[in-house]
């Protein structure tokens, strides 16, 4: 092998990637949904044990997302492509894992299984809807993404004034706490979401004037990360407060 030619190729490539917005927020998104895993699980050890599971789970959720964008960032150099198959399947397996938070950080107060499971069908319908929309469908993306929104919204109203907002008040405290912090992710963070949606399948539809305003895989990714790491880090916070206290 030509050792001039190679080390072209890979200063293009290299390039090529730190150029492009896109592929440095996969870039990025996948060193740091690999550390937050590392934080996270290391710190367990360091917490009150009522706390050790919500933050496994938080390493788990990174640690997905961490392998997804791998592989995501890898089909994005090769094709230009935007890896839709991938990222939903990443947020299949993320999302709900998200909302079993809920259930976790207030099962001491009575949470049930039946409220943990009503919030994994949300989150499921929310992104299956999503998915039909934007790949299957996308002539009639606004309906489904209606669909979507309503399973959000769903969501939201459980943890901001159903079940989980009793819950985490009647428990006050480190879970009441932990519930607004998460509460403010699902409202806003998972706000971001819809705005990609919209910006990558605006084509023919009434929100077609946020095409080209952003790429939607920087939108995305930026909310993953926001969000993925950001559910980590309260719970951690809240979980380091809370054992200094006992």
């Amino acid at each position: 092998m030509n050792l001039s030619l190679f080390l072209a190729d890979a200063s293009l490539y290299t390039s090529e990637f730190f150029d492009n917005a896109t592929s440095f927020t996969f870039f990025v998104g996948c060193m740091a949904m690999m550390a937050a895993s590392i934080f996270f699980f290391f710190e367990m050890s360091n917490v009150d044990k009522k706390w050790r599971t919500s933050l496994l789970v938080s390493g788990i959720i990174t640690f997905i997302a961490f392998v997804h964008y791998y592989y995501m960032r890898d089909y994005y150099l090769a094709t230009g492509d935007s890896p839709t198959a991938f990222r939903y399947v990443d947020w299949t397996l993320t999302v709900p894992l998200m909302c079993v938070e809920f259930y976790l950080i207030t099962k001491k107060a009575g949470g049930t299984m039946s409220l943990m499971w009503k919030l994994i069908f949300a989150s499921v319908i929310m992104l299956v809807t999503g998915y039909y929309g934007e790949a299957v469908y996308p002539g009639d993306a606004w309906l489904w993404g209606l669909f979507s929104g309503l399973a959000y919204f769903y969501i939201v109203y459980l943890v901001w004034f159903g079940e989980v907002k009793e819950l985490a008040a009647n428990a006050g405290g480190a879970v009441a706490e932990a519930n607004k912090w998460l509460g403010w992710f699902v409202l806003a963070g998972w706000a971001i979401y819809p705005l990609g949606y919209m910006v990558g399948t605006g084509e023919g539809q009434w929100y077609s004037f946020l095409m080209g305003a952003m790429d939607m895989d920087v939108i995305y990714n930026i909310g993953d990360a926001i969000n993925k790491i950001g559910f980590g880090l309260v719970i951690y916070a809240l979980a380091v407060k809370d054992s200094a206290k006992g």
